[in-house]
């Protein structure tokens, strides 16, 4: 567990049509509208978050990750956490109470992510949906989709080690596990968490000159079985399935991977382990010993290496790692049958 960071609560999207995205949200993936704003930002929520919300989804020019937000561990972690960032240099901006939270400090990292730390954050009570369990926020989804939680976000940067290296100091993340590809020590992918999750925190290498992109955000159900009727649901409505349902080697999760109508890509997910161990070493891996799908079979397809906002001019951020005069070694080698 990080000292200072207890989980990953909301993420905010930028769409050119908010309401397209918000009703594939609503529509087919079985989230619920929650609130909107005056600026037109609307919020949704999974039937299990524990709070208010977890996606917002804004008005933009282009599909992109505009913020991620963190609860801390308590009032005192916020202060500090904010106090390690100033102290590398960074100066971040301070608000009051806000979209449901509390006070909040936000800041963008050396690598152009805009994330917002707060610790008071009400727990949800499914007003006017409750459950008849007590420890549910409201009542399980009769949507035939439906995610119960937010589970984590990946993100794109030119330096996955230094990155990983940076949040870890800073922001006390555990460092899981990395991809290195077998053709060249170059390392394409790193999995950070706040809690005992195998992550809550995904970095893929980027050779784009954007900063602050990124490449998915996920949600997670109870099951397999229920991540395969997913998958039925979205492709009986016109949701084309981009890559899986398989596993990935590294956190062992299942994994569904799709677009919404603004192109940008989500990600269902079950599974995964567990990991307690206080003073855990990342592993890692190769592309080769099923990184990306544990059973070695598979070919990732090649619209997987797009991350947003788009990059049209230049290789995108991908999880196999494209650096300039690499492009035909390293493009894509979980292409190769057995690495995907």
């Amino acid at each position: 567990m990080s000292k200072y960071l207890s989980q990953l609560t909301e993420l905010e999207l930028t769409t050119p049509d908010v309401e397209a995205s918000v009703a594939f949200y609503e529509k087919q993936f079985g989230l619920r509208v929650i609130d909107r704003d005056d600026d037109g930002s609307v919020y949704l929520r999974c039937w299990g978050d524990y709070y208010r919300h977890s996606l917002v989804i804004s008005p933009g020019e282009q599909p992109a990750l505009v913020n991620m937000a963190w609860r801390t561990q308590s009032a005192e972690a916020l202060e500090q956490a904010a106090a390690q960032v100033e102290a590398e240099g960074i100066t971040g901006t301070w608000h009051e109470p806000r979209r449901g939270h509390g006070r909040s400090y936000q800041f963008t990292g050396p690598w152009g992510h805009t994330l917002e730390l707060y610790w008071e954050l009400p727990r949800f009570h499914g007003e006017g949906n409750a459950s008849i369990f007590p420890d549910r926020p409201e009542k399980k989804s009769s949507h035939g989709a439906a995610p119960r939680t937010l589970d984590h976000v990946t993100i794109a940067a030119t330096d996955v080690r230094a990155f990983c290296e940076w949040y870890s100091r800073v922001l006390d993340f555990r460092i899981m596990a990395y991809t290195e590809l077998d053709e060249a020590p170059v390392t394409v992918f790193g999995v950070l968490t706040t809690n005992e999750k195998s992550h809550d925190l995904g970095i893929v290498l980027d050779s784009s000159s954007i900063p602050g992109r990124s490449n998915h955000i996920a949600f997670w159900t109870d099951s397999y079985e229920e991540l395969a009727h997913a998958a039925d649901v979205l492709m009986e409505n016109g949701t084309m399935i981009e890559y899986g349902p398989s596993i990935h080697g590294i956190g062992e999760q299942v994994f569904l991977y799709f677009r919404e109508p603004s192109g940008y890509r989500v990600e269902l997910n079950t599974g995964g382990y567990r990991n307690y161990v206080p003073d855990w070493e990342p592993t890692v891996w190769k592309p080769s010993q099923g990184s990306a799908s544990i059973y070695r079979n598979a070919s990732l397809p090649m619209s997987m290496t797009e991350s947003f906002p788009p990059d049209p001019g230049h290789p995108t951020a991908t999880e196999e790692g494209v650096l300039e005069g690499t492009e035909d070694q390293l493009i894509n080698p979980y292409a190769k049958r057995g690495n995907g």
